[in-house]
């Protein structure tokens, strides 16, 4: 089986299993000495990382150059350009209003996870699409649904998962450079730039996977289809 029917079947069985809203979001960061795959069309306009991440659920496909990033911020935190200094002081986002010193937005910023590899672009398709093994997988969705990735992560070793989110960069930190850099899955409960730039619903919440984790996922949510779910109060 090649890859692109590969990823439609983890897609399709994410999605009928978990009763997924949207479609989950393969994401892959091109190196600078990779070529981008191909099928994938440039859009006609600059857009956000986070428009691409949350458009793409809806079946829609983006291959991102760095000049097609309109976000400073998030093609920063992708690899794409070094950090704007007046992001890097904590002045942009203070703006904002959300903290109470530039000194707090600059703690955010500097205690950010950012890709630690340089990146020429980003592709953002449907996991059923994507023709390429997807860097992190993107969803999105009501609590209810992304609860039970914690299950899958802990299945085979258990332990406990930790989630690390902020009130700013929910796609491009929480949901990408996170998972890629720590190699687990955390969750984003959305930021100002997905709710203000995106159609992420006020019950929706973000995670991203990291690529490797979901065939093992995948196994563990067949299981789970025949003996955990339906013992579960699942509504919405």
């Amino acid at each position: 089986m090649d890859g692109t029917a590969v990823n439609r079947e983890t897609a399709e069985a994410f999605k009928n299993i978990l009763g997924l809203r949207h479609e989950p979001v393969a994401v892959k960061l091109v190196k600078e000495d990779e070529d981008f795959p191909s099928g994938y069309d440039v859009p006609e306009k600059q857009m956000s990382y986070c428009q691409t991440v949350l458009s793409a659920r809806h079946g829609n496909g983006y291959m991102m150059p760095t000049e097609s990033h309109m976000c400073n911020v998030g093609a920063s935190v992708l690899g794409l350009m070094p950090r704007p200094e007046k992001v890097a002081s904590g002045e942009f986002h203070f703006t904002q209003k959300v903290h109470d010193s530039i000194d707090a937005t600059k703690r955010m910023i500097d205690d950010s996870a950012s890709i630690p590899f340089r990146t020429k672009g980003t592709v953002a398709c449907p996991l059923r699409d994507a023709n390429f093994v997807p860097d992190v997988v993107i969803f999105a969705d009501i609590p209810e649904r992304i609860y039970w990735f914690s299950g899958l992560r802990t299945a085979a070793d258990g332990g406990r998962v930790t989630y690390t989110t902020a009130p700013f960069q929910g796609a491009c930190v929480d949901t990408t450079a996170v998972p890629v850099v720590t190699g687990s899955p955390n969750i984003s409960l959305g930021c100002m730039g997905c709710r203000k730039k995106t159609d992420l619903a006020p019950d929706e919440l973000m995670i991203g996977v990291p690529g490797p984790l979901i065939p093992d996922m995948v196994r563990t949510l067949i299981r789970y289809r025949g003996d955990v779910l339906p013992k579960a109060n699942r509504t919405g």
